[in-house]
């Protein structure tokens, strides 16, 4: 037995006997031995519990470790990272975020901080014939067709559902988009009297839960649906596959934290586990799905309806198209979830392996809508790691329509990424159930700050488009972003990403091994490929 592993506790235990000893002996009160008796007493328990192997082998000094590594985030957070350190996003980012919610000064001083050397830097091509647009108010109609297509922002509040956030983050949200004009969307935890309170419009988002417009047994009820899809506050409707933060990856919301206010919500009872199931029980193939958002578009009254994924196995998504051409049924809109995406928490297996990331996923579902000439009927929309005006501009430029921001606006509620979303105990009142750390978020306040970010984001995007020669955001295309790809080479976006051309998939004009590989496997009657997908054999090794 090493005494240094136990001296502190010899150390607590003998001043424990010597100070009981002064105070029989009445030389000082007894109150003087509490703290030093309690010490040694969990001494006495650590050693003897088995639990934990360092404390049995560092008594009372083994705590210690465990309070640092408690508080390990904190401290990088406030005390050691730069301003380029912090992960999911940087110092700067958030401060940038921070400062813009709350109307202060964002510009920076002394040129940048970033590595202009480093490989992956990016940089918007600028014009010297800049432009001067009227507006920062860029807006995309969805659902052209429809009898009540939606004009929206090129940038919104991405799923983010009631239960997840608070009642008073929901209220904040809603009521900033109202003041700003841009959507907000629900989640797949349906709409809550928090997302009416103001009327700020709703993207409504059903997944495979049917949350708030569900039968008894999880089913899909039309009644329910009715219900709440013609509210005139309703423009659009998401069937959603899958999402970023765990794509294939169903859900669970303990019988513990389901409230009163979220069983209403959600239409699930009390005292039993709400399950969101890893697939939907309304269709199970390509053709299916579509039959579905044509339902859903008759039963709202002729809204825009499409679907949310994160793009998994390529031969699926190519399936999908394929069913559309087949049937002629076409969603409105398809939202592109890149696996950044991060506000649901999940296992860390599904946050760091599985799903594209958004690039990748974007720029497939843009390809394959372009080469069945069908993307000027088909709008996008992308989320994952979009928060400042450059995320904007490169993910339109890469091919979407508009973007969504969930983290961005959380951060603008007043959230510190201390990243305990999951545990019921933000210290914000953003991401908890907590009566009492919800009243900490006051919502008038709150609400102008998530107007005022998203205000500022947009004339940000306005001046980088200017800047570029442009005469709208939607003229952005990959060209005009430039990307570093070695410390003496850089090279157009456009030249580093592979593009269709209208009509290539509908002539057999591949170009790229992917849609060589998998479109002419894909089906519209399955999500199964017409025929195994074969693994290249492992070479041995020379």
């Amino acid at each position: 037995m090493k005494v240094s592993r136990y001296l502190s506790f010899w150390i607590v235990l003998l001043l424990t006997v010597a100070l009981v000893a002064a105070a029989a002996a009445g030389k000082i009160a007894w109150w003087w031995a509490v703290a030093p008796a309690l010490l040694s007493a969990l001494g006495i328990w650590d050693m003897n519990q088995r639990s934990h192997a360092i404390l049995r082998n560092y008594p009372l000094m083994g705590h210690f470790r465990f309070l640092f590594e408690m508080i390990r985030p904190e401290m990088r957070q406030y005390f050691f990272e730069s301003d380029n350190d912090g992960a999911p996003f940087t110092r700067k980012e958030r401060s940038l975020v921070y400062q813009r919610a709350k109307g202060e000064v964002d510009s920076r001083p002394f040129g940048t901080e970033l590595d202009v050397k480093m490989r992956g830097y990016e940089w918007v091509g600028h014009s010297l014939s800049p432009t001067i647009i009227a507006s920062h108010d860029f807006r995309v109609t969805v659902g052209a067709e429809r009898a009540q297509p939606y004009s929206m922002s090129v940038f919104n509040v991405s799923a983010m559902s009631f239960g997840a956030l608070s009642a008073n983050a929901i209220r904040a949200l809603n009521r900033g988009a109202k003041k700003g004009g841009f959507a907000h969307d629900t989640g797949e935890g349906s709409i809550s009297p928090y997302h009416r309170e103001f009327g700020g419009d709703l993207l409504w988002q059903i997944a495979s839960g049917y949350f708030g417009c569900r039968n008894g047994d999880g089913s899909f009820n039309e009644e329910k649906f009715v219900a709440q899809a013609t509210s005139p506050q309703v423009k659009m409707i998401t069937v959603k596959l899958s999402q970023g933060a765990k794509p294939g990856h169903g859900g669970v919301l303990p019988a513990a934290k389901i409230t009163p206010e979220i069983s209403a919500t959600r239409g699930v009872p009390m005292g039993v586990d709400c399950i969101s199931p890893a697939t939907h029980s309304s269709f199970s193939n390509p053709i299916g799905l579509l039959e579905f958002i044509q339902k859903l578009r008759t039963l709202s009254g002729d809204k825009p309806v499409g679907f949310k994924l994160c793009v998994g196995h390529p031969w699926e998504f190519f399936g999908i198209v394929k069913a559309m051409l087949q049937t002629g049924i076409l969603p409105d809109f398809i939202v592109v979830d890149g696996s950044e995406g991060g506000t649901g928490a999940a296992p860390l297996e599904f946050v760091d392996h599985v799903g594209m990331p958004l690039q990748e996923g974007l720029l497939l579902v843009h390809n394959a809508l372009v080469g069945a000439g069908l993307r000027d009927r088909i709008k996008i929309g992308a989320s994952g790691k979009v928060i400042t005006a450059f995320d904007l501009a490169r993910t339109l430029a890469i091919g979407a329509d508009w973007c969504n921001s969930a983290r961005g606006f959380m951060f603008s509620l007043g959230c510190i990424q201390s990243q305990s979303c999951h545990t019921d105990r933000c210290p914000t009142g953003v991401a908890t159930q907590d009566i009492g750390r919800q009243k900490a978020l006051v919502v008038p306040d709150k609400a102008e700050r998530v107007y005022r970010f998203h205000e500022s984001t947009l004339h940000a995007l306005q001046e980088l488009v200017q800047a570029a020669g442009l005469p709208h955001a939607s003229a952005l295309r990959a060209h005009h972003i430039v990307r570093r790809t070695s410390d003496h080479e850089v090279k157009l976006m456009s030249d580093l990403l592979s593009y269709l051309q209208p009509g290539d998939l509908l002539n057999q004009n591949y170009r790229y091994p992917v849609f060589a590989k998998y479109w002419p496997i894909s089906r519209a009657e399955s999500f199964h490929p017409a025929e195994p997908i074969l693994a290249q054999p492992i070479q041995a090794a020379a």
